[in-house]
């Protein structure tokens, strides 16, 4: 599978509802470093999150799945056998993660995300803090969120396994917007045990202007201006 060597903002990329290819990653294995290094974002997205995504397609093999978009799967999970939870959610999830990211991210998001930040969290410091906690006390394996409410508000959350926000079964259901994932898999080689040392680093690596696209479109899809 290729690889693209560099990042736009303006190319889309690794679309979950597209036919449920295999996005190619926006940006090459050693990218990300020295926040996410190389050996692990290769490992990451070759095998595990490759994985997720040839196991989803036999569970979905020869069943109504096959033809429905991805998004009315994961919105209506509990009706699919585990398989499907697992596998479809980790391939949605890693999917979302990779694009969450970018070469030279990090710093601060700017304009209409920045304000709903602030007005959600108080400050920018303080949602940093918070969504990094989300990440810090998920015990075993997940994933933290940024959401966005049917009302329009933005929250923090952390679910488990393979599961997101935008699951049925989600203790708290929104709208994604950013995501961490903090199975072992996505820092042990590098940070060990030390997982907080990962999310610290992780900050460094944020992609705000996918962010602030998804916040954008999430609010148009609610009817809010």
């Amino acid at each position: 599978m290729r690889r693209t060597n560099n990042y736009s903002k303006n190319q889309t990329i690794m679309n979950p509802t597209n036919k449920f290819e295999f996005q190619e990653l926006p940006y090459s294995y050693n990218a990300l470093e020295p926040s996410i290094d190389k050996q692990t974002v290769e490992i990451h997205y070759s095998k595990h999150h490759k994985a997720y995504y040839d196991n989803f397609m036999i569970a979905i093999k020869g069943t109504d799945m096959e033809s429905m978009d991805m998004m009315d799967i994961i919105r209506n999970i509990s009706k699919y056998p585990m398989a499907v939870r697992n596998n479809g959610g980790g391939y949605f999830n890693h999917t979302f993660y990779w694009e969450s990211m970018k070469p030279n991210g990090g710093g601060l998001p700017t304009g209409k995300l920045k304000e709903a930040i602030i007005k959600s969290f108080s400050s920018f410091d303080e949602f940093k803090k918070q969504f990094s906690d989300a990440g810090k006390t998920r015990f075993g394996s997940g994933w933290a969120w940024l959401c966005l409410d049917p009302k329009g508000t933005l929250f923090i959350c952390s679910t488990p396994n393979q599961d997101n926000p935008l699951m049925d079964i989600a203790e708290k259901k929104g709208i994604p917007l950013l995501t961490m994932d903090v199975w072992e898999h996505a820092y042990y080689l590098k940070y060990q045990n030390k997982r907080p040392d990962y999310i610290d680093a992780f900050w460094n690596v944020v992609n705000w202007e996918e962010v602030a696209r998804r916040y954008e479109t999430a609010l148009k899809s609610l009817n809010i201006k």
